[in-house]
């Protein structure tokens, strides 16, 4: 049986939202030289509503990319089912740019690995930073860290943290 809680609702994930847009206004200001590249396929909604509210910000068009990391994980080809890669649409240079990953939910690090090494496989970016709405904090598997964190949750290892940004709501399912 699945228990489902919600615990961050729509006026603090908005909140949240808010906060890290001007965190990275406060860091890149322009943006002349930064890009926004969110990860498929759970952090694509996140990536896009955070990109508008950045934009509304600083008024400015910003480079935004969403990236597949499938061929990039350490798992693939040993799953009993075969993964599906989705596409990668980045259409500028990686090359010397500042990036910031996006992703809903850092849990483990594997994926935010992933990400670095097909970003890698582009071009040298002159830097990587990465954000998320939500860091589990425990059961990490690789030292990753984030730079702009949302908020912070505390959670067993059989939970999902599942992000809906229609509501918008953060809820946990444990099984």
């Amino acid at each position: 049986m699945i228990k489902t809680r919600e615990i961050i609702q729509s006026k603090k994930v908005n909140l949240l939202l808010h906060r890290l847009a001007y965190q990275l206004y406060e860091n890149y200001g322009d943006f002349s030289n930064t890009a926004l590249i969110s990860l498929q396929p759970r952090g694509i909604n996140f990536g896009k509503v955070l990109l508008a509210t950045v934009e509304e910000i600083t008024k400015t068009p910003i480079e935004y990319g969403e990236l597949d990391i499938t061929l990039f994980r350490d798992d693939f080809g040993r799953n009993k089912s075969p993964l599906i890669p989705s596409k990668t649409n980045i259409d500028f240079q990686i090359e010397d740019k500042k990036i910031v990953i996006i992703d809903d939910v850092l849990y483990t690090g594997r994926s935010i690995r992933a990400a670095m090494e097909a970003i890698n496989n582009m071009g040298r970016p002159q830097k990587i930073e990465l954000l998320v709405l939500i860091d589990r904090r425990f059961n990490r598997e690789i030292p990753i860290q984030p730079d702009y964190v949302g908020e912070e949750v505390d959670t067993r290892a059989n939970d999902k943290v599942k992000v809906d940004m229609k509501k918008p709501n953060v809820i946990i399912e444990t099984i």
